[in-house]
């Protein structure tokens, strides 16, 4: 193939990181100047700007009637986890597993909680295991959007609203980038650093009446780390669900997350974060669909992720080389850019096939990701040609 000259033109913010993401258009430091420091928060002051997080957390998401949020440690790690080992047990479980995330979960069900009753749908990269077949009478664990495959649910109709057990859902990849009907969903995880930006170590946890209602009713059997605690020997802590934490949060955080929350609504809200991530998509997967190289990692156009966009090598040329040759061809395309700062953090996820992942959420600039395009040519034919010729 021949090489194509190289771009004069680069991003202006080259950062397509699926995690932490970009900031948001036209962040400074100055964002945080109001930010609490030096102060505990534990202080009333310190206690109302938690609070005034949770608050309009409930308001931007437009939780449902009786949903509760909660800021919890460990980003949407620990929030997932805290979710897991508070509130499973009493019935069979079912995991659905088909990126490397819902795996973590997966392996931490059977390795850590030890679950006996518990089955698992899996699909490699690319596929969504069957819906069809989950038992809704049973607990559901699931990512709503595959981080590493960019595979995600298409809407959740295939979520009863007469079910028994209850359905946790990681939607850190999915929550402002893909419509997600909450009724739906009975626990609720994300962190501040993925879709909106945010600083990373806090999570949020969003409980819905049923959940809520376990948390009272249920202990499990096995300890509870007091990072991961929601209940005492009086039942369950409800000021968690008003802003108290359970450790010590970085106020720095939370005023920048607050900033974030901010300029969603200065969009227009949750519809206009998500509108921006199909835009930024669309430019992506419009240049996939004219670039012989490069093919989406899902296979179902109706499946395919609206804010990581995971890509594998298509040349055949180059599939017909071993894989550790691809992975050759994908650092030095990664290093090309990097080192021209025109796109930083594009590799595909550890354990994926060779390719690329590009960060489309409603942080990134649909400019941007047009400058892009053509340095990923350039790149690229320098990669393939180095590792042919090599």
């Amino acid at each position: 193939m021949s090489e194509p000259k190289k771009p004069q033109v680069k991003p202006a913010r080259p950062f397509f990181s699926s995690g932490p993401c970009v900031k948001r258009p036209g962040w400074t430091p100055d964002a945080l100047r109001d930010a609490l420091i030096g102060r505990s928060h534990r202080s009333v002051d310190g206690r109302e700007r938690l609070k005034l997080a949770v608050e309009r957390t409930r308001d931007i998401l437009r939780l449902p009637p009786g949903y509760q949020v909660a800021i919890v440690p460990g980003s949407d790690t620990g929030a997932f986890e805290l979710a897991m080992w508070n509130l499973l047990g009493p019935r069979g479980v079912d995991v659905l597993a088909w990126d490397i995330f819902g795996r973590n979960w997966l392996r931490d069900a059977m390795a850590e909680l030890k679950l006996a009753d518990l089955r698992t749908l899996e699909a490699e990269a690319g596929h969504l295991p069957n819906l069809g077949k989950v038992d809704f009478s049973r607990d559901v664990l699931f990512t709503w959007n595959g981080t590493t495959t960019g595979v995600t649910v298409p809407d959740g109709n295939w979520i009863p609203d007469d079910r028994e057990g209850l359905v946790i859902c990681d939607a850190t990849s999915a929550l402002f980038g893909e419509v997600i009907d909450l009724n739906k969903i009975d626990v609720l995880t994300y962190s501040w650093q993925k879709a909106l930006g945010g600083e990373a170590a806090h999570g949020m946890l969003v409980a819905s009446p049923r959940a809520l209602e376990r948390l009272a009713s249920y202990r499990p059997p096995w300890p509870v780390p007091k990072l991961f605690r929601l209940t005492n020997q009086d039942g369950v802590m409800h000021d968690v669900f008003e802003g108290v934490t359970i450790n010590t949060p970085s106020m720095l955080c939370v005023e920048d997350y607050l900033d974030a929350l901010t300029w969603i609504e200065g969009l227009g809200g949750l519809d206009a974060a998500i509108w921006r991530a199909r835009v930024n998509s669309q430019v992506l997967y419009d240049w996939i669909d004219r670039t012989p190289w490069v093919a989406p990692l899902g296979a179902d156009p109706q499946t395919r992720s609206h804010t990581p966009v995971a890509m594998r090598f298509a040349d055949p040329g180059l599939m017909s080389a071993s894989e550790s040759v691809r992975l050759d061809v994908m650092r030095e395309l990664v290093r090309l850019l990097e080192a021209e700062a025109a796109g930083f953090d594009i590799a595909a996820y550890r354990g994926m096939p060779a390719g690329l992942r590009v960060w489309c959420g409603a942080t990134v600039e649909r400019d941007d990701i047009v400058a892009l395009l053509p340095w990923l040519e350039w790149a690229y034919a320098k990669a393939r040609k180095e590792a042919v010729s090599g």
